[in-house]
């Protein structure tokens, strides 16, 4: 326990002082291994704070053997689907995608996407930690079930989702009623808002400023701090604070790139997953003090 703890603060200095410096200073020789990783949100956006951290980590660490550039916005890949066929064609190297995202793949990772099924941060920061039954479930999974993907581990991206809205404001259930919600290709996201009178619409990631702005949904299920850094607030007037899902952010890397790595740099770059796991999972609560104000 008291080793976890160390471990934790020193990955904790690491994340501050990567972020601090905005980037690591690139080594003059060429890399020998290049990481290029993707993510669909903005630079205002945790999954961006855990790959400086991830990205300064690594390169540091393997003293410039291996090379990360980062890819946000969607960059090389529009949305989940995309994305996990460029990841398992070795287009990319690393994808981050929720449980909901990743569920057309490996359908048992749906199960923590089920509605209102953790209490708080602290239940679903144990039950997704990488010593787990679960996690060990999951990523024996995805390997079998995708052949080339590897999943490194479960961090938390935007907090806890819930119902915002434009123009009308849930206080029941039943107010859903009628609305067109986005949520994305996930059976049991859409099961919700059906459940709920709601009409659900599957929206890709970039898509969803536009769709709110011209009324193709009326909204949107997610964590405070995406919708303030996404700008989604300058359409959205109503949010609820229901916290039906805990955003865990599944990190996976390209197989054949980590066996492909030599000994020594598999272990920096599981460490480096490591940190970049903390760093989302502790940013987001600061973050979301200030978006709940900004809202």
């Amino acid at each position: 326990m008291k080793h976890e703890t160390r471990k934790r603060r020193a990955i904790a200095v690491a994340a501050g002082a990567a972020l601090m410096a905005g980037a690591a200073v690139m080594p003059a020789a060429a890399a020998d291994y290049t990481i290029k990783a993707v993510f669909l949100a903005n630079t205002d956006d945790e999954d961006y704070d855990g790959l400086m951290v991830f990205k300064d980590y690594v390169e540091a660490q393997s003293n410039g053997a291996i090379e990360v550039e980062i890819y946000p916005g969607g960059q090389l890949c529009g949305n989940p689907l995309e994305c996990l066929e460029a990841l398992q064609g070795g287009i990319i190297e690393v994808f981050q995608t929720t449980f909901g995202g990743f569920g057309n793949m490996v359908p048992e990772a749906q199960v923590m996407d089920l509605p209102y099924i953790f209490p708080s941060d602290r239940v679903a920061e144990c039950a997704l930690a990488n010593d787990t039954d679960f996690y060990k479930k999951v990523r024996e999974a995805t390997l079998e079930k995708t052949g080339n993907i590897r999943l490194m581990t479960i961090g938390n991206t935007g907090g806890w989702r819930n119902f915002a809205t434009t123009t009308k404001q849930i206080k029941t259930p039943a107010d859903v009623s009628g609305l067109k919600i986005r949520t994305i290709s996930s059976e049991l996201q859409q099961q919700l808002v059906s459940a709920m009178g709601g009409s659900p619409t599957a929206v890709s990631w970039p898509e969803v400023y536009t769709s709110l702005a011209t009324g193709v949904i009326e909204g949107t299920k997610n964590g405070i701090t995406d919708i303030v850094g996404m700008k989604f607030n300058e359409h959205l007037k109503y949010i609820t604070l229901d916290g039906h899902a805990y955003m865990g952010a599944l990190w996976m890397l390209n197989n054949d790139f980590y066996q492909g790595l030599p000994d020594d740099l598999k272990g920096i770059v599981a460490d480096g997953f490591d940190a970049l796991r903390w760093t989302t999972i502790v940013f987001p609560k600061r973050r979301s003090i200030e978006a709940y104000q900004a809202f």
